[in-house]
């Protein structure tokens, strides 16, 4: 009797040891994620400097930088599926290496078209944190789950909100390439951290061939409309967001302003409130439904895009809209996605794939099209086009009765049950 008690005793021991290196892990990848998905931001509050030192227009740097966006939805597409057929640490650890050395590349860019390749680079390695996510999930017992998730997804836009504020200031200080020389070194770290403190994680069940796994995106496309639109809104609503933080650090620049990176930096730091929208969206979610909680913070966001254009030379102004845009934006990024986990359990990882390649597909195409609209139309063209891609996205959350399953539903599918 002794005996089995202390065994009892051990095994609870154990247990309890086991939670809590699976919880220091799950942080260790929350900070993980939000250093991956910074590398896809460093170089928007740099984007004037990089024009004038490549002697070049700056519709051309900002055609370069949607490529790092495109590069990203590519590691979504061909990378991120290998999760579910190789063991995941070793697939994490070299893809942070490689970003490691796409992020020296762009450091030591002699050309814009050097520069461009290895944008692209960087953002097909970028897609790590969409590995990350599911190899929480899998360290964490069913109920920890949705903790684990939401950790992880905390520690990803702190990444993405901060990330132009540390590179505006070590631009403004240091020059743009010290930027990336210092991410480049971080990332290295980080490499050598995973590889010896992340457990192996061998994907569940019978792993589906690499053809059969892009294929069956393919069919959620395609049978599932429900996808697709919520697949258009994100895209939609990340194209009006990267245009404008793809263009704010000319329009700092300007006469009449003259602010340098190290401002255009700051303004990531006050778009940190995206992060703290997350519970308040949990709650009102199964009281209001998605449909209603993304037409209202598209309409914030699409109010964010007035006032920048309304009070273009006011930095308080532009401060303010910057939290708006920020919340508006990630509330309806998050009202997508309780959408898009209520509809096949068995199947949220390639849905939250498909999902996540048409998003950061948007913010390459909004990219791209707010650099046209500088050139051609200054500051107003940006806000124009800004709020045209959120108004094109209204008519979408039409008649969405098919999409009105509740937060309780897609918690119960993260937790596993």
């Amino acid at each position: 009797m002794q005996g089995s008690l202390s065994e009892d005793l051990a095994l609870s021991q154990d247990a309890k040891h086991s939670n809590r290196s699976s919880r220091r892990t799950v942080l260790l990848l929350a900070i993980a994620c939000g250093v991956g998905a910074a590398n896809l931001y460093y170089a928007q509050p740099l984007a004037a400097s990089m024009a004038l030192e490549f002697h070049v227009a700056p519709a051309r740097v900002a055609t370069t930088l949607s490529l790092t966006q495109l590069g990203y939805a590519f590691g979504m597409v061909f990378l991120v599926p290998l999760g579910d057929g190789r063991e995941r640490r070793h697939l994490i650890v070299r893809t942070a290496l490689v970003a490691s050395l796409a992020l020296m590349f762009i450091a030591a860019a002699p050309t814009i078209q050097w520069l461009t390749a290895a944008s692209l680079l960087v953002g097909f390695a970028s897609s790590i944190p969409q590995m990350m996510i599911p190899f929480a999930v899998g360290l964490v017992r069913p109920p920890e789950r949705p903790a684990a998730v939401a950790v992880t997804m905390s520690g990803l836009l702190s990444g993405i909100l901060l990330s132009r504020t540390v590179s505006g200031i070590v631009g403004g200080w240091l020059g743009w390439r010290a930027t990336f020389w210092g991410a480049a070194l971080v990332m290295a770290a980080l490499t050598a951290v995973l590889r010896f403190a992340l457990p192996r994680q061998e994907p569940e069940g019978r792993p589906l061939p690499y053809a059969a796994l892009l294929r069956s995106m393919a069919d959620l496309v395609r049978t599932e409309p429900a996808l697709r639109t919520r697949t258009a809104i994100g895209a939609l609503g990340f194209a009006a967001f990267s245009t404008f933080w793809s263009t704010i650090a000319f329009h700092l620049a300007s006469p009449g302003l003259g602010y340098g990176s190290a401002t255009a930096g700051l303004l990531g730091a006050v778009g940190i409130v995206g992060v703290m929208v997350a519970p308040v969206v949990g709650r009102f979610a199964s009281r209001l439904g998605p449909t209603r909680i993304n037409r209202f913070a598209l309409a914030v966001a699409v109010t964010a895009f007035a006032l920048f254009c309304a009070a273009a030379r006011s930095l308080a102004s532009i401060v303010i809209g910057v939290v708006l845009l920020d919340a508006g934006i990630q509330a309806s990024h998050l009202a997508n996605q309780m959408v898009i986990y209520g509809l096949r359990p068995e199947q949220r990882n390639r849905l939250n794939a498909v999902y996540m390649v048409a998003y950061f597909a948007g913010g390459a195409l909004g990219t791209g099209v707010g650099g046209l609209a500088w050139s051609l139309a200054g500051w107003n063209g940006v806000c124009a086009a800004g709020a045209g891609f959120l108004l094109m996205s209204f008519p979408l959350l039409r008649g969405n009765g098919h999409e009105t399953r509740s937060n309780d539903e897609a918690q119960r599918i993260v937790g596993g049950e």
